[in-house]
């Protein structure tokens, strides 16, 4: 069974920076691209940043020039990094590794962005 954990999430006052991270553990699985989506109440979940394993990235038009996402192959990750946080960032963020027709999901981690 493969688990992904998130972390790093919290409060953070506008204009402030965050740094997501996600390992995935457990049994041996393939996958393509890792990415994190957010959701927040009452819309759907919508893609942040995505890495292949090759290591092209790709990022929605809202967090351009202020996110960016990273991989670490050697421990299976991926991490998120924030900057100039708005309060519409605020979300529940969740990592995602998928491919090879499969996906897997961590459980969340929010972030809230208030001054």
């Amino acid at each position: 069974q493969v688990q992904l954990v998130e972390s790093g999430g919290g409060p953070v006052q506008p204009g402030g920076s965050l740094r997501l991270s996600c390992v995935a553990s457990g049994s041996t699985f393939r996958f393509s691209f890792m990415g994190w989506f957010r959701q927040t109440p009452g819309k759907q979940r919508e893609l942040v940043a995505s890495i292949t394993t090759g290591g092209t990235t790709n990022y929605a038009d809202s967090v351009k020039g202020r996110f960016t996402i990273s991989r670490d192959s050697a421990k299976i990750a991926v991490n998120l990094d924030m900057s100039s946080l708005k309060p519409e960032d605020s979300a529940v963020y969740y990592c995602s590794f998928w491919g090879w027709g499969t996906t897997y999901w961590g459980r969340g981690t929010q972030v809230t962005v208030s001054s």
